[in-house]
Parts: structure tokens; C-alpha cells; sequence
């Protein structure tokens, strides 16, 4: 009993040190809670009402928990604070970002090109229309052939040259007389140049013709023993040889398929939308895409042939085009078919065609032979 005692007593006595240390506690509490209270007494007045409102026995507790509290707060305001701007922050990022995307896939240069053929035309739609165009002409144009006259590579490479500038009818009807007194490169790269001006010259441009024809004769003559090359490559060196008469002599007279770029050739590609391209090897290269490599030759005669007689350069004949459905410049020339008529030329007019002497197929389709020269 008497350790009980003792025990208890010391119990009172730990109490009694609580308590007096909690005396201590409130008395520093009550000295931290007075400059509290003259910052409150300096709050304007509607702080004062708003603090009026809270329940008044909520005013000792928040008395003892404010030195608590006050700290805790500081502390969370400035991760609030800090946090806030880390939320926000993406919202500017992605506002940045979309329009960076959406020009990255706004300039797409195939897109553009698709959108310049008719109607947002596909690659794959752009493809088969021009197929079909090219079946389409050699329905109207099964006799196609190249339009100068000619009996071997030398006759044909010459009377190219001899084209630029003026028609193949006039070109056909003035070598009948230059091959006649210069039959092989060896004549002619022997002959005297005013006589050659004087045959050549009703083709226009004479003396640049005469120095151009007598040059690559002398080419063949020292370069290829007198043959004329069956290699685009050794074509394109002689004087007066581009591209396209070098794919004339390859494709008419060794076989050989090539695209002939001529002034016929550039205007109806760009009118049916095969091409925006205006350099002539640029042409030959898009056009050439578009076709498997067997065709180019033929397909050379098509279209040449149909800007000759019904797509013409000034006055188109649209109403007796005979592919006017696939063609996105119907409309450009005269669409009433009895005054389309009238405008188409050589066969299809009832004319005679360029050559002196045509293929046997032109003739068992109704061309005419066109008549020498001075025959009127």
C-alpha cells in the first residue's frame, strides 16, 4: 500500500509539471497570439465582418492551432503556388505545337500537283485518261506516220533539220532536188554552200539549214564512216541535232521508241493537263512516265497528227474532236460542230496531207498525196 501510495504521489506530482508546462505553453502561445492580433486589428473592416461570421467558440481553437497551422500553410502556399504555373505550362506548348504540325503537312508538292489536273485528278485517274486518249486517236489516226518523206536514216535526219521553222510539205517538196544532186553524206559534205543555199532556200532560214546539213554531213563522213548512228547519244553531236530529231530518226527509222517533243506535241500535252512542265525535256521525261516505252513512237504520231489537223494552236476544232470528253480544255475553240467542220485540215477536211509520197496505208484510207513543189 505504501508503494502505492508513494507511487500515486509521484503521479500527482508528474501532473502537476504538466500542467505547469502547460501554463508556460499558453502563456508563450498568448504572447505569439498578440502581434497576431494587432495584424487582425489592422485588417479593414471588411475582413473584420467576414471574421464576425465564424462561430465564436471555433475562435480558442484556432487560437491553439494556429501556431500549428500557420506554418503547414506557409509551406503549402508556395508548392501552390510553384504547382500552378507547371500545370498551366503545357497549355501554351500544345497551342504551339498544332500549328507546326499542320503546315509540316500542309505543303505537300505532290498534293499540289494532283490538284492542278482536272477535278483533283489521281496519279493512278491521270494515267488511264491519257491511255485512253492515246487509244482513242489511233482509232481516228490508224495510218499515223511520220510526215517527211524519206528512203533511208540520211534522207530523214536531214529533212528534219530542214523542218524547224516551216512545214514537212514545203520540207517534202524541196528535197526531191537536194537528194538529187546530193544523194550521200559524201556529196553533200562536198558541196559548194551557195548551191545548197539556193536549193534550201524555200524552206526559210537557208543559210543557217545549209550549214547545218553540209556540217553533219562532214561529221558522218569523219566520225561514223558516212552512217548515220542508231545511239541517241552520238544522234545529239552532229550540227543541227537535238533531241527530238534524234528520237524522229531513232524511232522512224531504226525502230527505236522516243518521244518527239515538237511544237504540236508541247501545246496538246499541257492542254489535256499530262504535264504543267514548258522545258521540252521535261516534257519528253513526264509524258514518258505515263506510257509504257513501246508506245512513245506512236504515240508521237497521235498527237502530233490530231494538233495538225483538229486541235490547233489558234482555233481548236472542239466539236469534231473526237476526244473532247477527256479533254479539260474543251471549250478554247469552236464547240458548234457544223463550224468545227470547217476548220479541220489535210484528210480530215478532204485535203491533201504533207507528203509526196505517203505510205500505201494513208492512201487506202483516203489521204491524198500532196503535190510537188510549183505544181500549184
Amino acid at each position: 500500500m505504501g508503494e502505492q501510495g508513494s507511487d500515486g504521489g509521484s503521479r500527482t506530482a508528474g501532473a502537476a509539471r504538466t500542467a505547469a508546462a502547460g501554463t508556460g505553453a499558453s502563456a508563450s502561445a498568448a504572447k505569439k497570439a498578440a502581434p497576431a492580433k494587432k495584424a487582425a486589428a489592422r485588417k479593414p473592416a471588411g475582413a473584420k465582418k467576414a471574421a464576425a461570421k465564424k462561430t465564436p467558440g471555433a475562435t480558442k481553437p484556432a487560437a491553439k492551432k494556429a501556431p500549428g497551422a500557420t506554418k503547414p500553410a506557409a509551406k503549402k502556399t508556395p508548392a501552390a503556388k510553384s504547382s500552378a504555373p507547371l500545370k498551366k505550362a503545357p497549355a501554351p506548348r500544345k497551342q504551339v505545337v498544332a500549328p507546326k504540325k499542320a503546315t509540316a503537312s500542309v505543303p505537300a508538292a505532290p498534293a499540289k500537283t494532283v490538284a492542278a489536273h482536272p477535278q483533283g485528278e489521281s496519279r493512278t485517274a491521270l494515267v488511264r485518261r491519257a491511255r485512253r486518249i492515246n487509244r482513242e486517236l489511233a482509232e481516228v489516226y490508224p495510218y499515223a506516220h511520220p510526215e517527211l518523206d524519206f528512203e533511208n536514216p540520211f534522207q530523214l535526219v536531214v529533212a528534219t533539220v530542214l523542218s524547224a521553222q516551216t512545214t514537212d510539205l514545203r520540207v517534202n517538196q524541196t528535197t526531191p532536188a537536194l537528194f538529187a544532186k546530193y544523194p550521200t553524206p559524201e556529196d553533200l559534205a562536198a558541196a559548194n554552200p551557195e548551191e545548197v543555199e539556193e536549193i534550201l532556200r524555200p524552206t526559210g532560214f537557208f543559210r543557217a539549214k545549209t550549214k547545218s546539213v553540209i556540217g553533219l554531213s562532214k561529221a558522218l563522213v569523219e566520225q561514223f564512216g558516212g552512217e548515220v548512228p542508231g545511239r541517241l547519244e552520238d544522234l545529239v553531236k552532229l550540227p543541227g541535232v537535238g533531241r527530238k530529231t534524234a528520237f524522229v530518226v531513232l524511232g522512224n527509222a531504226f525502230g527505236r521508241p522516243g518521244i518527239t517533243v515538237d511544237t504540236h506535241f508541247q501545246r496538246l500535252v499541257r492542254r489535256w493537263k499530262w504535264t504543267d512542265e514548258t522545258d521540252p525535256d521535261k516534257i519528253e521525261a513526264a509524258v514518258g512516265a505515263l506510257f509504257p516505252k513501246s508506245d512513245w513512237t506512236d504515240l508521237s504520231h497521235h498527237v502530233i497528227w490530231h494538233g495538225r489537223r483538229i486541235c490547233h494552236a489558234r482555233k481548236p476544232a472542239c466539236g469534231a474532236c473526237p476526244i473532247a470528253p477527256l479533254c479539260p480544255a474543251y471549250g478554247e475553240g469552236e464547240t458548234d460542230p457544223e463550224k468545227a467542220k470547217k476548220l479541220l485540215k489535210y484528210e480530215k477536211a478532204g485535203q491533201p496531207g504533207q507528203r509526196l509520197k505517203p505510205p500505201q496505208a494513208y492512201l487506202d484510207a483516203g489521204g491524198r498525196a500532196a503535190p510537188p513543189l510549183g505544181a500549184g
